[in-house]
């Protein structure tokens, strides 16, 4: 399994757009017609970090560290 560690350090902000529906979804909301709404704000938040931060994947599972 891999596992990420993020060096933040406090420091800078992420921006993301998203959709009034993909907003909704991350607070809890369900959309039984379409999954995956959540799963796309997820994706846009997951790559605007990457983008913004020093991302950096190991190998190892994070409770055997």
């Amino acid at each position: 399994m891999n596992s990420s560690t993020a060096e933040t350090q406090g420091k800078g902000k992420i921006s993301v757009e998203l959709t009034p529906d993909e907003a909704l979804a991350l607070t809890g909301v369900e959309f039984n017609g379409n999954p995956e709404v959540k799963a796309a704000a997820r994706r846009k938040i997951r790559n605007a970090f990457e983008k913004t931060f020093d991302f950096q994947h190991q190998d190892a599972v994070d409770y055997q560290q």
